[in-house]
């Protein structure tokens, strides 16, 4: 089974509102292929909610008590971003996932970039919070474009 960012197969969980919807990610949920996650919903944040970005470094550094998860207006949301991605590992684990498809860029879901922290729209090298989780518990964790270009290499 696959697991994939709800956001990917359409839900509107993203924090503005708005989903990144991607017809073939949504088509395997369709068809039971694959199963959807929001781990910020998961670790009790509400749709719309302020941006955040991972302050003094990546989601390892969260997990590890290095570095935090902040709103933008600088509000604290570390704890909620670690419990969703507890409950997201939780979940794969439950399905046996073999891979699981996150979206790209976000403190909880980026698995190669992330926002640098500083709320001017740059990235870094990077894995959010639950990527990083699930990397470290021997998932692959791959973004939406990898895992379309793997697709269509297949």
């Amino acid at each position: 089974m696959i697991l994939v960012s709800s956001c990917l197969a359409g839900l509107e969980v993203r924090y503005n509102g708005t989903h990144c919807l991607d017809e073939r990610i949504k088509e395997l949920v369709t068809n039971k292929e694959a199963t959807m996650i929001c781990p910020e919903i998961l670790g009790g944040l509400a749709t719309p909610r302020e941006p955040a970005e991972i302050i003094g470094g990546s989601g390892e550094d969260v997990l590890d008590g290095r570095a935090k998860v902040v709103s933008q207006s600088g509000h604290d949301v570390t704890e909620e971003f670690i419990k969703g991605a507890y409950l997201a590992l939780e979940r794969a684990q439950q399905l046996g996932a073999t891979m699981i498809v996150l979206k790209e860029n976000s403190p909880s879901c980026g698995s190669t970039n992330i926002y640098n922290g500083h709320f001017n729209g740059e990235k870094i090298a990077g894995n959010g919070v639950t990527a990083a989780l699930l990397k470290r518990k021997g998932f692959e964790v791959i973004s939406e474009k990898q895992f379309i270009d793997k697709l269509f290499k297949a």
